[in-house]
């Protein structure tokens, strides 16, 4: 069982990632709604795996993810994202995201990607 953060700036995918995690059997200890919040938060909670929107305010899902790596080299950060974003995919793995997920996305989706990451 991981451990889980979701940071999406929509409540909506929030709730559907939680039900996802929760019923893959993961437990979610936070949600961010920007990545600020993200990297502040990722601190206090040490989440096993982040779910990380790219596009938000304050802060988006690129920059908080360089923030978390740098502060953890071992962070597992999982990219979400709609389709018209491969650049910004791209910069998310360089900045040490370890994979993606394309929305909308299903459940056997997010459990393929926990599979390959734990």
């Amino acid at each position: 069982m991981a451990r889980v953060l979701i940071v999406d700036d929509a409540a909506f995918m929030r709730m559907q990632l939680k039900n996802i995690f929760t019923n893959l059997g993961h437990e979610v200890v936070g949600e961010a709604e920007n990545g600020q919040q993200a990297a502040n938060m990722y601190e206090e909670l040490q989440p096993d795996i982040v779910s990380m929107d790219i596009t938000m305010p304050e802060m988006n899902g690129v920059e908080a993810t360089k923030e978390i790596k740098g502060k953890d080299s071992n962070a597992t950060i999982i990219m979400c994202s709609a389709m018209g974003q491969q650049q910004m995919v791209l910069d998310a793995i360089k900045a040490g995201a370890s994979d993606f997920i394309v929305k909308p996305f299903t459940e056997d989706r997010v459990k393929e990607t926990l599979d390959k990451l734990l």
